[in-house]
């Protein structure tokens, strides 16, 4: 039973390596039979993507994109969530240790994530806004898209429940409504994957010793 599974994962990894294998060789064919009309057409059309981007990274950084700052007020936050689509607003007080954890990783996450607008709010200061966003727990990130609150990060629960979360799991948490831009996969914590790796890995290994060793106990019994 267990060899009739182990046959039919790979009949599956296989058939999904040659998926992928047919669909590279047709990509690399339709390049190959590109003329130099079409080559250089896909050139300018990536060129005008290139420009395009780099006017709005301009313009980011123009509204304040790429920093982390300080809002004093109630009105200039809701200004800030009219002049910038995406906002990652932290609020916190400066008697909180958590919230000097988060600020370390907005700071380095800001400069790396220019489509979106990095905010703190001092909830001492901002009595009717803490009030109107029901923010009640220190530190708390609200993350803004299109002008509209999708989602909030309450304390540390979401970032492993302790203070030595790293600003990839920040990051890959952040990512996960959709207010920054992300490469990696949202399905998986930043670690896990890797642990996930290891973990079969060790799995494979320790099945193979057994199987070694249960070879050595089928030839002990043959020579008896």
């Amino acid at each position: 039973m267990a060899g009739n599974l182990e046959q039919h994962i790979q009949n599956t990894v296989l058939q999904a390596a040659k998926v992928v294998e047919d669909q590279v060789d047709s990509e690399l064919d339709r390049l190959e039979r590109m003329t130099t009309d079409e080559m250089e057409e896909l050139r300018e059309k990536r060129m005008e993507q290139l420009k395009k981007y780099e006017q709005q990274k301009r313009e980011w950084l123009h509204k304040g994109h790429g920093q982390y700052n300080e809002v004093p007020g109630d009105k200039e936050f809701f200004a800030e969530t009219r002049d910038s689509p995406r906002l990652v607003c932290h609020f916190y007080r400066d008697s909180t240790f958590r919230c000097k954890i988060v600020d370390k990783h907005l700071t380095i996450l800001a400069p790396k994530h220019v489509e979106t607008k990095f905010l703190k709010v001092n909830a001492e200061r901002c009595h009717f806004l803490i009030e109107k966003l029901n923010v009640r727990v220190l530190p708390t990130i609200l993350l803004v898209k299109d002008g509209k609150f999708v989602d909030r990060i309450i304390g540390f629960d979401d970032l492993g429940g302790h203070d030595e979360f790293s600003t990839e799991m920040m990051e890959w948490r952040i990512a996960r409504c959709g207010v920054i831009n992300y490469s990696g996969d949202l399905s998986v914590p930043p670690g896990q994957a890797t642990k996930k790796s290891k973990s079969t890995i060790l799995k494979k290994s320790i099945r193979s010793r057994r199987d070694l060793d249960d070879d050595d106990d089928s030839e002990d019994s043959d020579e008896d």
